[in-house]
């Protein structure tokens, strides 16, 4: 009879120690969900331009407001570091030199999704939402919508919204910045 695996769950401290000891590469395609460290899926080319048109949009839209930050950490929890493909976050003299966002720092996360849909609905969605993270957009590449989850809580965001094309979506926490999903989707 075959042993079950046994499995270890990382904390954000030793997930950094990783890459301190040469274990993991700064440059590694992985974030710690959970407490597993995970691959992340491939960016292909309509992945990486919707995720370019967002940052200039939004870079636009924001100005010196909030602080933009693409495809970089923000600590959920002890075992949570995700790489959101966008964060919009409080500004900071520091730039966020000396840690990583936290869940108070971060108005806004998008994930925009094709491979990783699953993933970012099932797992990375909730885990803001548990965090306390205020509003989180996942753009569905696949099925050409952004869906707007907010009010966050323990059991996930209490509001949902599919936005379509021909519509404008607005950030919570960022009123007179809107955005045509037409824009983010071409």
């Amino acid at each position: 009879m075959a042993m079950p695996l046994a499995t270890r769950r990382f904390t954000v401290d030793e997930y950094h120690r990783m890459v301190d000891a040469g274990i993991l590469q700064e440059d590694d395609r992985v974030e710690l969900l959970d407490g597993q460290i995970v691959e992340m899926s491939p960016i292909y080319p309509p992945h990486a331009s919707c995720v370019n048109r967002l940052t200039r949009l939004l870079s636009q839209a924001l100005g010196d407001r909030a602080t933009l930050a693409v495809q970089n950490p923000v600590v959920l929890g002890l075992h949570w570091e995700p790489q959101p493909d966008v964060a919009v976050l409080k500004p900071r003299v520091d730039g966020y030199a000396r840690q990583h966002p936290q869940p108070a720092d971060v108005l806004l996360v998008i994930e925009v999704a094709e491979s990783s849909l699953e993933r970012d609905r099932d797992e990375k969605i909730p885990a803001y939402a548990r965090a306390g993270v205020a509003e989180a957009w996942l753009v569905n590449l696949g099925a050409r919508v952004i869906v707007l989850y907010q009010d966050p809580g323990p059991e996930g965001y209490r509001r949902v919204r599919t936005a379509v094309r021909g519509e404008t979506v607005t950030p919570l926490e960022l009123p007179g910045v809107t955005l045509r999903v037409d824009e983010i989707l071409s």
